[in-house]
């Protein structure tokens, strides 16, 4: 007879993963005292954030550098990220229920920026099947996988997932090179001298604060009598973003994405056909779930 698995109790789980977290402690207290740097390339305003930093030296300890990390650890806390994003998931929920008259105004014009991500996809997905990318291809283009992105993929299909590491992947990307290249781009757009400054804020808000943060200080820079207009549009544009997003993600982009790879996977996927009709499958019934 079989014994039943007993159950990890606080204590016990610190014990066994106290490593894990003094490391993890000691990355983050190194990122913060490295703290926040600025320089300005042209125009365009960058800004290098504490994540990033902390992000940069974890991959340095990881077990394929310096190997101080084990691969059990580095599984561990794959785990344990959508415990941290859960209290930002929460608090997003909050700020929705105490702002439903500006949802109502304003949420029709950023449900229409949200479309965008359909675009991605139509772009994204081909080339990650190209490239040799499965279930991983779901999770990296239905979204701009930021915190709240990446934490409804794995509610929706386990930290373990493809989806979710293909999530993950975005995500950190975004941290490394995403404030960077916004921060450049909002330089580009607005050397056009086409749209209208206020336009552009409300452009630099798709639920990430840091990216939000590249482009509207670069918009405040070039454009000083808007400044103050810009960065409160530009905090609105993101916040308002990140929870029509959830629902854009939850109920367009993410049924979508999983059709289209229903039916691309079998034609351009890099796989025998059999196993491609498999995994066909295997995605329509992830939808139905």
């Amino acid at each position: 007879m079989e014994k039943a698995p007993q159950k990890t109790t606080i204590i016990g789980h610190l014990k066994e993963n106290y490593r894990l977290y003094a490391i993890a402690f000691g990355i983050v207290l190194i990122a913060e005292l490295i703290g926040t740097i600025q320089f300005s390339v042209g125009s365009a305003l960058i800004v290098l954030y504490p994540m990033l930093f902390a992000i940069i030296i974890s991959i340095i300890f990881g077990k394929d550098v310096l190997g101080f990390l084990k691969k059990k650890e580095t599984k561990k806390a794959s785990q344990l990220v959508l415990v941290a994003i859960s209290p930002f998931m929460a608090k997003i929920g909050v700020m929705a229920g105490s702002n439903l008259p500006e949802l109502v105004n304003v949420g029709p014009a950023l449900v229409f920026q949200e479309f965008g991500t359909i675009g991605t996809m139509l772009f994204a997905l081909p080339i990650a099947l190209l490239l040799g990318l499965k279930r991983e291809a779901i999770g990296a283009t239905s979204s701009t996988n930021r915190d709240k992105d990446y934490g409804l993929i794995c509610s929706k299909y386990g930290a373990n997932s493809p989806e979710a590491r293909g999530s993950l992947s975005i995500y950190i990307i975004g941290f490394l090179i995403g404030t960077t290249y916004l921060g450049l781009l909002a330089s580009i757009v607005a050397s056009f001298d086409f749209f209208h400054p206020l336009a552009l804020a409300m452009a630099s808000g798709i639920g990430s604060g840091v990216m939000m943060a590249a482009a509207s200080s670069t918009l405040a820079t070039i454009y000083p009598a808007y400044a103050d207009q810009i960065v409160m549009l530009a905090g609105m544009s993101d916040m308002l973003s990140a929870i029509t997003g959830i629902y854009f993600t939850l109920f367009i982009s993410l049924p979508l994405v999983n059709k289209m790879y229903a039916w691309l996977e079998p034609k351009i996927g890099r796989r025998g056909k059999n196993k491609n009709i498999s995994h066909s499958k295997s995605a329509e019934s992830r939808v139905s779930q």
